[in-house]
């Protein structure tokens, strides 16, 4: 991240001191850090050098706002759920390991961006049967394209995640694994930063992934693998070992003898059964080469010696096991064989080249809503979970994406951790995390009521759930993080606007008006307006009119303006004010005017129950980003709810913190949400907050006191 340039000091207004005031007291603003965490030095060798290169020593904590919590069960208050975090991962580490967690997570596993920001923009479709309207989705916010502006193209990538494996390696247990996902490009130098922060003699593997069948290149062999580094903290990691099974020609060709078994199985009615099954097998030399005479490995058994040259590869107590189950085949030329079964065979332990996992060309084919184009299939991180993690311990994912590693840790009985800088991404894994967490309480439901017919059943049951809630943090708003004039200079390119560099006050001229630009991380305020009002005041001959450009607005400053303008119009008075709300679209090199989503809902109380309706939405943003894409052909779209990807429902509102006691989140493309739902009504008075969250990712949310 380039290093931020100092401000100019200036006198501070004192609308500016009561503006900075009340943002200071707003729940959502910025606070200072407090304190500050301490990083240890990487001891690795070797070590990479790069432009720029500076080690982590502190890093700044800011404080986490909890703004949204999914418990359906109402455990959160007894246990800790999972943490999904918004915000920029590094700040998101550094607040973990203020707050309890260094040395707690068993298992990191990341796949930060390869090369460029667009490994981030996920796809999105309107809903409905007929819904083949497709559009992106959100790729960077403003602040954002600050952040990652060419860090892909320099130095600035080494040290972006030199400072993130540092901060993991304090976060990580004396038993942890840290898994990096890359590709051909960028894995020697991360297996250089690895070597360095971790230390080479804590490497353990380089597994290679066939994510595809074949790649179109026309000067070189296509690339169609990726690269995961495995690396430790210590020498005896957590690891549990994968066996791959057999696969279907070796069954073919070794497992080739059969044999009729009865068993007595117990039907669900719970009757008795004689049945009659097929088992496969083949026949196993139980020698091995060197005769060892003398030893215990050498020995009769029921007049059989091993081969010429040859010993026994097992103990005279397992022979005499072996006979009595019945598994020793005795041949008409004296040799002993083991009967080993296809159907208790686990296969050999997993090597490093897997190729029999779904290929990314499959996660297109699937009927998801949203689907980003690296999205990892959940058997990837199924098989690094099983192997480095036990139920019950803590996961974390950094760059979280569509959620794949909070979703697979849920689904094994591990607790874990995710963040993202990206809002799309936060949502898109909140709403996968809510279906798992309702498919998972509806099995509990059904292990409670069917009993347990064979015990051996339980063996092959997936974990419980280590938590059934999560909740969703924001750490320090990207938002406030924006560096003004950067911003500024963004702004004005797109917009046409002339910078003034000798003015102190505004920042240019659009025509014949000036220009305020507000800064970017906050909405337009009457303290805003109240400021422009003041510097008017002391520049009596100025004669232009103001437009003043904002990220959001305030609803008290429709007001003012409304007023302000007013009085100008009744003569001929210079200084008319008029707004220009800005949203980044930098796909089509342009800012358009945002118009916030809106709705008109109905929620009534009746017979100890809320009835609520939502009865129209709209969502500029969709119609506007269809516009860009399609030009004269737009879609039309002649249902409100095609627009709307997730409703969610806070019965008992309290004005911080959103509980959602209820979320509609369709499961297929083709689905759309209900709009009317019936819900318990909390005793005496209650706010119900009703959020809805569009195919892009903007958010609304009605507040009504019943």
């Amino acid at each position: 991240m380039p290093a931020k340039k100092k401000p100019i000091k200036k006198p501070v207004r004192r609308a500016a001191a009561k503006k900075q005031a009340a943002v200071a007291e707003a729940p959502a603003t910025y606070a200072p850090p407090k304190q500050q965490v301490s990083i240890s030095a990487a001891k690795g060798r070797p070590m990479l050098t790069w432009v720029g290169k500076r080690p982590l020593r502190q890093i700044s904590v800011f404080p986490a706002q909890q703004v949204e919590v999914f418990d359906p069960t109402g455990e959160a208050g007894k246990r800790e759920g999972g943490l999904l975090f918004h915000g920029d991962n590094k700040e998101v580490l550094a607040h973990l390991l203020a707050n309890g967690y260094r040395g707690k997570v068993n298992l990191v596993y990341i796949d930060p961006p390869f090369d460029s920001g667009a490994d981030y923009v996920r796809k999105v479709q309107l809903r409905g049967v007929g819904g083949a309207a497709k559009l992106d989705g959100e790729s960077y916010t403003l602040g954002e394209q600050i952040q990652y502006t060419d860090i892909w193209a320099n130095d600035n990538y080494l040290q972006f995640m030199y400072e993130r494996l540092l901060l993991l390696k304090e976060l990580l247990s004396e038993d942890g694994s840290i898994y990096v996902h890359c590709d051909p490009r960028r894995s020697p130098h991360l297996r250089c930063l690895l070597d360095e922060v971790f230390g080479a003699d804590h490497f353990r593997s380089e597994v290679i992934w066939k994510r595809a069948d074949a790649h179109s290149s026309a000067d070189r062999y296509g690339p169609i693998h990726d690269n995961i580094l495995y690396y430790t903290t210590s020498f005896s990691p957590i690891w549990n070992v994968i066996r791959t099974g057999v696969k279907q020609d070796t069954a073919d060709t070794w497992y080739t003898n059969e044999e009729i078994l009865e068993r007595d199985i117990v039907n669900q009615l719970g009757i008795q059964l004689r049945k009659e099954f097929v088992r496969r097998y083949n026949k196993a030399d139980i020698s091995a080469p060197g005769s060892r005479e003398g030893t215990r490995a050498h020995f009769q058994w029921k007049g059989h010696y091993p081969p010429s040259g040859r010993h026994w590869s097992i103990t005279i107590e397992d022979m005499q096991r072996l006979d009595d189950e019945g598994r020793l085949i005795y041949s008409g030329s004296g040799k002993v064989y083991e009967k080993r079964y296809l159907d208790e065979t686990t296969g050999a332990p997993l090597q490093s080249l897997w190729t029999d996992i779904q290929q990314l060309r499959g996660m297109q084919l699937t009927d998801k809503v949203d689907t980003y184009p690296t999205e990892k299939p959940e058997e990837l991180l199924d098989r690094i979970v099983k192997a480095s993690s036990s139920p019950g311990d803590l996961v974390l994912d950094c760059f979280v994406g569509s959620g794949t590693t909070p979703a697979v840790a849920q689904k094994l009985g591990r607790r874990w951790i995710a963040c993202d800088i990206n809002k799309g991404a936060i949502q898109t894994t909140s709403k996968r995390l809510q279906t798992i967490i309702a498919e998972q309480l509806q099995q509990e439901a059904e292990r409670k009521a069917k009993p347990r017919l064979m015990e051996a059943k339980a063996k092959d049951e997936t974990p419980r759930p280590a938590q059934l809630s999560f909740a969703v943090y924001r750490v320090n708003d990207y938002d406030l993080q924006i560096q003004h004039n950067e911003a500024v200079n963004l702004a004005c390119e797109r917009i046409g606007v002339t910078r003034t560099k000798g003015d102190g006050f505004f920042d240019g001229t659009l025509g014949k008006k000036l220009v305020k630009i507000i800064p970017f991380n906050h909405p337009l305020s009457p303290l805003d307006l109240e400021e422009v009002k003041r510097e008017l005041s002391a520049r009596p001959d100025e004669e232009r009119d103001i437009t003043v450009v904002s990220l959001g607005k305030e609803f008290a400053t429709d007001a003012w303006l409304e007023e302000w303008n007013r009085l100008r119009r009744k003569g001929d008075v210079p200084n008319k004010i008029e707004v220009i709300e800005l949203r980044t679209d930098p796909k089509y090199g342009q800012f358009f005017v945002h118009q916030p989503a809106s709705a008109r809902v109905s929620v009534k109380r009746a017979d100890g129950e809320l009835h609520i309706e939502i009865k129209d939405f709209i969502s500029p943003s969709i119609v506007e980003r269809l516009k860009q894409q399609t030009g004269v052909l737009t879609p039309q779209i002649t249902d409100w709810r095609a627009m709307v990807d997730t409703i969610m429902i806070d019965t008992a509102y309290d004005g911080r913190v959103f509980n959602i006691a209820h979320s509609d989140v369709p499961e297929k493309k083709s689905d759309l949400v209900e709009g009317k739902y019936t819900l318990p009504a909390p005793m005496g008075k209650t706010t119900v907050a009703i959020k809805i969250v569009d195919m892009l990712g903007d958010e609304v949310m009605m507040v009504y006191p019943i």
